[in-house]
């Protein structure tokens, strides 16, 4: 078995999909874990990008199918996380308006990144060096801040914190270990990000966040395919099994050997 092979059989992604149906397997799946953990709903943070959109869509039908179903009221809340003045966050208020979210809260995290930068900076004069925390670093501690309010806000509304992870971002290693990539469930985990803006369209995501450029939001100007140097065509096309060019595949996969160590188990003896 070729290694393109491997990842697209444990990853899950098909070659191509149904999105109508695809969308009623993950509501499924979202309710049935609700159901299952004994929760009153799901929260889902809600970035601008397509990512979260698509998962805003599926977490609101999950929730209003269960309301339906049961009489009791479940809750999806849409938590929106600027650091200090976010340029697109209209988009994410649109998204929340798009599927009639009911309960929305924004948490600007700017204060509580800032204040632990300075604490690490602190720590590098007590080590005897003069140094700002790096670009990349802070970027990390952004998503991790973003994660650790979203906990709180779960715990105490007894809510499952859902990810929007995807097969394209798993293959590189493309979320912050203990950030983005901490969470509770994962309902878009075997799409590609062609699959992905597939299910957007279905559901309605709105037409701003369909065309934008992704970004992690990590640091000003920051896209995913500038910080790869890889296309999402040819991301998805390597995960539905097409040929690709023969540098981009060795990049792909040389990405996907750099960060296992994000996607294994804590080691431990």
């Amino acid at each position: 078995m070729s290694m393109q092979q491997e990842i697209i059989e444990r990853f899950g992604v098909k070659p191509s999909i149904d999105p109508e149906q695809e969308i009623r397997r993950r509501v499924d799946f979202l309710k049935d874990h609700v159901r299952k953990a004994n929760m009153s709903g799901l929260l889902i943070a809600i970035s601008g990008g397509i990512d979260s959109a698509v998962a805003a869509g599926l977490c609101k039908r999950a929730t209003d199918e269960l309301t339906a179903e049961t009489g009791k009221e479940y809750m999806t809340l849409g938590v929106f996380q600027p650091y200090g003045k976010q340029e697109d966050i209209d988009d994410s208020y649109a998204v929340a308006k798009a599927f009639n979210l009911k309960y929305t809260v924004e948490t600007n995290i700017e204060d509580a990144v800032d204040e632990i930068a300075l604490e690490v900076e602190h720590a590098f004069k007590s080590l005897g060096i003069h140094r700002h925390l790096s670009r990349g670093a802070k970027g990390n501690v952004k998503a991790r801040t973003r994660m650790v309010t979203q906990y709180a806000l779960a715990f105490d509304l007894n809510l499952l914190v859902v990810g929007t992870d995807h097969a394209s971002e798993a293959i590189t290693g493309f979320f912050t270990k203990w950030g983005d990539g901490a969470v509770d469930i994962t309902p878009l985990s075997s799409l590609n990000k062609r699959q992905v803006r597939q299910l957007a369209v279905v559901l309605g995501v709105p037409d701003s966040v369909l065309n934008k450029a992704p970004t992690a939001g990590l640091w000003e100007g920051q896209t995913d395919e500038g910080e790869l140097g890889i296309r999402y065509e040819d991301n998805s096309d390597y995960l539905e099994g097409k040929e690709i060019d023969a540098a981009v595949r060795e990049k792909l996969e040389q990405q996907y050997l750099k960060t296992e160590h994000k996607r294994s188990p804590i080691p431990g003896i």
